[in-house]
């Protein structure tokens, strides 16, 4: 076994982020660019990337995606929160900072999410 210090609760925190951020880019973007009037620089976006009409019109699958890996993510969060780290001080260092970072940037993900919902489902009846 080498020396090198593994951190697997990172990649499923990584891959929240991921799948969160594309509840923004297909909800809150559109909504925001929309608001402080830039539709001219929102149709401009959607010329050069049209993958984002579709983001928003399987919005429901979009936000199950993202709904299923942050719920994954948090459950491998919460079981990797009692394994036990090196005992070499340095690794074990590392393995706390990572296990720091997994749960920041978890609740990233799950900050991204809640606000690409608001705009996806409540801000819509909100603002009409």
């Amino acid at each position: 076994m080498s020396g090198e210090v593994k951190a697997p609760s990172t990649l499923p925190a990584f891959l929240s982020l991921f799948t969160s951020t594309g509840t923004l880019i297909c909800c809150a973007l559109p909504a925001l660019l929309v608001s402080i009037g830039a539709g001219a620089v929102m149709a401009g976006l959607i010329e050069a990337v049209p993958q984002i009409t579709w983001l928003g019109k399987n919005k429901e699958l979009v936000f199950s995606i993202a709904a299923g890996m942050i719920a994954v993510a948090g459950a491998w969060q919460w079981h990797a929160r009692s394994l036990p780290c090196p005992v070499d001080p340095a690794q074990a260092r590392a393995c706390t900072r990572a296990r720091r970072i997994s749960w920041i940037v978890w609740w990233i993900s799950v900050g991204a999410f809640v606000i690409g919902a608001f705009f996806a489902f409540f801000a819509a009846g909100l603002l009409a």
